[in-house]
This record gives C-alpha cells, sequence and structure tokens, in this order.
C-alpha cells in the first residue's frame, strides 16, 4: 500500500503535510516529493513513468497557480491521480482548482478541495480500500468515530438524538 505525493513547490508542504499525516494515520506508505511541471519537466517525466516500478498505487498531485502537474502527471501514468489544488495568492486557489479539475477526455484527474489535504489522503485510502480490506475496516472505523461525534455533539446541545 503506497501512495505517492508530489507538490510544485516547497511553499506547498505545510498543506501537503496533512495529507501525509492522514496516509500514515492509516497505515499506507507514503513518499513525497517536489517537483515542478513547469521547472522540471524531465523529472516530472521520470517520475510518473517510474511509479509502477517502485509500488506506487495512487498519486496524489498538489499544485497552485496553474497547476499543471495533476494533469502532467496523469498524462503519463495509468495509476489514479488526485489534483489537491493550493490556495495561490492570486485568485484564492480558483485558479488552481480550475487547473487541475480541467483536464481533457482520456487524462482523468480526480480533484478535492482546494487545501484539502486530509480528503485528498482520504480519498486515496478508499481507492486502495478495494484491495486491501485493512484499509477497509479502518475506514469503517473512521466513518464511524466521526458519525459517534456528531451524535454525542448532538446530545449535548440537546437535539433530537437524545
Amino acid at each position: 500500500m503506497k501512495v505517492s505525493i508530489v507538490m510544485g513547490s516547497t511553499s506547498d508542504k505545510d498543506i501537503v503535510i496533512k495529507a501525509v499525516n492522514t496516509l500514515k494515520d492509516f497505515g499506507v506508505e507514503v513518499e513525497w516529493r517536489i517537483i515542478s511541471a513547469h521547472r522540471t519537466p524531465d523529472e516530472a517525466h521520470r517520475f510518473a513513468k517510474g511509479l509502477i516500478d517502485n509500488g506506487t498505487e495512487v498519486v496524489i498531485a498538489c499544485a497552485g497557480k496553474a497547476a499543471h502537474l495533476a494533469g502532467v502527471i496523469a498524462g503519463i501514468t495509468i495509476l489514479p491521480v488526485i489534483g489537491l489544488p493550493i490556495k495561490s495568492s492570486t485568485m484564492d486557489g480558483l485558479d488552481s482548482l480550475l487547473s487541475v479539475v480541467q483536464m481533457p477526455t482520456g487524462v482523468p484527474v480526480a480533484t478535492v478541495a482546494i487545501n484539502g489535504a486530509e480528503n485528498a489522503a482520504i480519498l486515496a485510502v478508499q481507492i486502495l480500500a478495494i484491495k486491501y480490506p485493512q484499509l477497509a475496516e479502518k475506514l469503517f472505523a473512521f466513518k464511524s468515530s466521526m458519525a459517534e461525534k456528531i451524535l454525542r455533539e448532538d446530545r449535548e446541545l440537546g437535539g433530537a438524538a437524545n
């Protein structure tokens, strides 16, 4: 069980670490790299070409502004790619979101919310859980604990769950 995370620059690290930690909490091996689709295109190509050989099963690609990294990776590999648009200074991340989500036919990129690192990781775990029953069990427990928390808070508020 391995997820590779690639980010466009070190400025994305504070967001990406949330995905790394979430994956590790589920017991998933994580590789994370800084590779720019624009400044290091040859390395992006090498990285994408080597994903299957290095044991990666899902990719999370994170970038801001033009945010072409997810599309470049998805154009090269057959693995599922999750795009994580990063909030930029220019358009509050809308530029990143639109760059990640607007992929041409044949080059799909699953896309999560701007700065939605935890959801990118959980989506990666859900994809892996199809193959790994132990991850499915952890996901059921995770979702159950979320539901229990909300029901407890509702009871504390005096809501209908009393």
